[in-house]
């Protein structure tokens, strides 16, 4: 046995550390090797592969992609389905009404666009920089910063093999330091080095609270007379009205299958509403269930979304590091697209480290990246639809698409917006109300053909977790969940969550908190919606959570 307090690491020294190998980390490691092939360059994934964790729509637009790698046709990068029809609809229960496309502002526009697996596209990535001489560790989760003063010098990474106590097991291996002249955190959202680094260097202050949505996705084989490659189909309204803000994506992929996506705004008040059984009620819809009647759901998945835009963008740059993409929110929401902007944010990280660490710098903070993202092409396509998600949340559906629709025609001819900058106000944790407020919500029953209960299609999303690990979801007090939660909001975990994790279970004793963390699917959406604010998402042991084969 090895004592806690006699642990050593390894270390092992790199011009860069990244951590995360999604579109934004990916592009930074190819530019730093770009600019110059001798830095050392490392990606460490958390996945058991590089594209496992990897969820998205999506629509790419291939605007980063061409900046970092303009012959990526020639390469044979995984982008082969060109949008060729676009389709906005608001549903009623039983109808709906087509939104043309004429009044819509340029930005909305997906002509030139592709639907990709954003997973397959970071697989490709990923064979670019090995190509050219970057390490990729996949299955190696980074736990924890490596603090020198206030300076982030590294991450720990790799750790396996405790006891679910949390106490050092037989079989321990404490993992390794991974030390860096700056170290690049491109988690995704709400990744748990982030919020390390957060609290500890208050990289949010100044800015508005950072909001979120949860985006679930199954992906359908449909009847081919159904399929038209390269539709795109983006709804709002029917189910959820009043309820809460969102929508859903069908998008028209290739071999007959077709994404299917629902997105509820994780700032709804009712405690009791269920996103996961409003997506499962959507395919309902009669427009819906024509086109996957007769076909078959061969994958699931759920991800938050950061939905802040532009005012949420913390600082980005401390000594030492950099947060790139979806660490730091960089989602264009009513465009449902930050990809590009993930990839464009990793070029401008590594332009900013390799001219530091050329001029004989490193462990300093980058401050030119900060402003090349708000500046550049990265604040340019997120200040243009500042006002959008905070009109929804304020005005409701139809008055936010009038108003905001204005805001951003104005601020797309001319750079301005004349509506100035809304504010989002409360966090979605707070915004949640009290359960004795709101009315229960009755949802239909899962039929097995169109809709499905959540721990069935927990199965499609391939995921695992070695049991006898400790709980990676952790309570900041265990008593709440019943002692809190459970009276003032009829304890919303057991709902909110895409997966199932959380179940009150009634015994001879009374309700008790029951924690699955073996189906969790690193959604984050607990992290960030519980309204106690006493779930702390922390990483599971490297290569654990879901294996999405082509999400």
């Amino acid at each position: 046995m090895i004592e806690e307090s006699g642990i050593e690491r390894e270390s092992m020294e790199y011009d860069v550390v990244i951590v995360g190998a999604g579109p934004s980390g990916l592009s930074a490691a190819i530019r730093l090797k770009q600019i110059d092939p001798e830095l050392s360059v490392v990606v460490l994934e958390k996945g058991s592969e590089v594209g496992a964790h990897i969820l998205s729509g999506a629509v790419l637009d291939p605007c980063g992609l061409t900046r970092l790698i303009p012959d990526w046709k020639e390469k044979g990068a995984p982008l082969t389905t060109e949008v060729t029809d676009d389709n906005f609809y608001v549903l009623g229960e039983a109808g709906q009404v087509r939104v043309p496309n004429w009044p819509m502002p340029p930005l909305m526009s997906n002509h030139g666009n592709y639907i990709v697996s954003m997973g397959n596209v970071c697989r490709w990535m990923a064979e670019q920089a090995e190509a050219l001489g970057v390490e990729i560790f996949p299955g190696m989760a980074a736990s924890q910063v490596v603090w020198n003063g206030n300076r982030v010098a590294g991450v720990v990474a790799g750790e396996f093999g405790r006891n679910p106590d949390g106490s050092i097991g037989d079989g321990y291996e404490p993992g390794m330091e991974l030390l860096g002249k700056y170290v690049f955190i491109a988690e995704g959202v709400r990744g748990s080095l982030a919020k390390q680094i957060n609290e500890r260097l208050n990289l949010t202050a100044g800015s508005d609270a950072q909001k979120f949505g949860l985006g679930m996705k199954e992906i359908w084989e449909v009847r081919p007379e159904k399929f038209q490659k390269g539709r795109v189909v983006h709804t709002m309204g029917w189910p959820l009205g009043k309820n809460a803000g969102g929508g859903s994506f069908i998008y028209h992929l290739e071999n007959n299958q077709v994404l299917v996506g629902f997105v509820v705004h994780l700032n709804y008040k009712n405690p009791h509403l269920y996103p996961y059984m409003e997506f499962q009620r959507f395919k309902h819809h009669p427009m819906v269930a024509d086109l996957l009647e007769g076909g078959k759901r061969i994958s699931y998945g759920a991800r938050a979304i950061s939905e802040g835009g532009f005012q949420s963008l913390p600082q980005m740059s401390f000594e030492g590091g950099l947060l790139l993409g979806c660490s730091a929110g960089m989602v264009n929401l009513p465009r449902i697209k930050g990809n590009h902007n993930a990839m464009l944010s990793g070029i401008a990280a590594a332009d900013a480290a390799a001219a530091a660490i050329h001029a004989g710098r490193e462990g300093d903070r980058l401050a030119d990246y900060d402003v090349a993202v708000r500046g550049g092409e990265i604040g340019q396509d997120l200040k243009r639809v500042r006002n959008v998600k905070p009109m929804w949340s304020k005005l409701g559906l139809t008055a936010s698409l009038m108003l905001g629709g204005f805001d951003m025609w104005v601020a797309n001819l001319t750079g301005w917006n004349p509506m100035g900058t809304w504010s989002h106000g409360k966090s979605d944790a707070a915004a949640t109300g009290k359960a004795a407020d709101h009315k229960p919500i009755d949802y239909p029953r899962p039929d097995g053909v169109l809709s499905f209960d959540r721990l069935t299609n927990v199965a499609f999303s391939f995921t695992n977790h070695e049991e006898s690990q400790p709980c990676h979801l952790k309570l900041r007090d265990p008593s709440v969940p019943i002692a809190v939660n459970l009276p003032e909001y009829a304890e919303p975990a057991q709902r909110y969550c895409p997966a199932g994790v959380y179940e009150v279970v009634q015994d001879e004793a009374g309700p008790r908190f029951v924690i699955n963390f073996q189906n969790c699917v690193h959604c984050k959406t607990c992290d960030i919606k519980d309204p106690s604010q006493n779930i702390v998402w922390t990483t599971p042991q490297g290569g654990d959570g879901p294996n999405y084969p082509n999400m």
